[in-house]
C-alpha cells in the first residue's frame, strides 16, 4: 500500500510540472509566426498566445496573433501576451496593455500597432509619433471592423 501511495504521489508531481503555462522565450532570427510563417525578428512587436495546456502559439505581431484567434478556439486560451515597446523582449499581458496605431512606427505586417506595458509609456509615444490609443477589447473591436 505503500509502494501504490508513492507511485500516486510522483504521478501527481509530474502532472503539476508538465503543464507549465507560462511563456517561452522567443528565438528572434529563428521561430516563426504561427500565422504567416515568417520569421520573427521585431523584437519589439512579437506575440505569444499560450493555452490552458500549456503549447505557445509564437507570432511575429500582435495584429498575427489577433487574426489567429478567428480560427483558433480561445476558450482554450490562458495568456496574451505583447512584447513591450519600451522594452524590447520584454512580453506583457496584451489584455492589460495599451496599444499605440501609429503610421510613424512601422511593425512587421504593417498594422504600425505597438504595446505598452502602461498608459503613461503609450501617451509619451502617442505624443511623439502621433496616432490613437486603444484598450484591448477597443483594439480587438478596431481590427474586427
Amino acid at each position: 500500500m505503500k509502494t501504490l501511495k508513492h507511485y500516486s504521489i510522483i504521478s501527481l508531481l509530474l502532472l503539476s510540472f508538465s503543464c507549465n503555462i507560462s511563456p517561452k522565450k522567443i528565438n528572434y532570427g529563428s521561430d516563426g509566426c504561427h500565422f504567416c510563417k515568417m520569421t520573427i525578428v521585431d523584437k519589439v512587436h512579437a506575440a505569444e498566445i499560450v493555452t490552458k495546456k500549456g503549447k505557445v502559439y509564437m507570432f511575429d505581431a500582435t495584429e498575427c496573433m489577433i487574426n489567429f484567434m478567428d480560427e483558433f478556439d480561445t476558450t482554450e486560451i490562458e495568456l496574451y501576451l505583447s512584447n513591450n515597446y519600451t522594452e524590447p523582449e520584454v512580453l506583457i499581458n496584451a489584455t492589460k496593455a495599451t496599444f499605440l496605431i501609429s503610421e510613424n512606427i512601422p511593425s512587421p505586417m504593417g498594422a504600425f500597432l505597438s504595446a505598452f506595458k502602461n498608459k503613461a509609456d503609450a501617451e509619451k509615444t502617442l505624443s511623439e509619433k502621433g496616432g490613437d490609443l486603444y484598450t484591448w477589447t477597443e483594439l480587438l473591436s478596431h481590427l474586427k471592423d
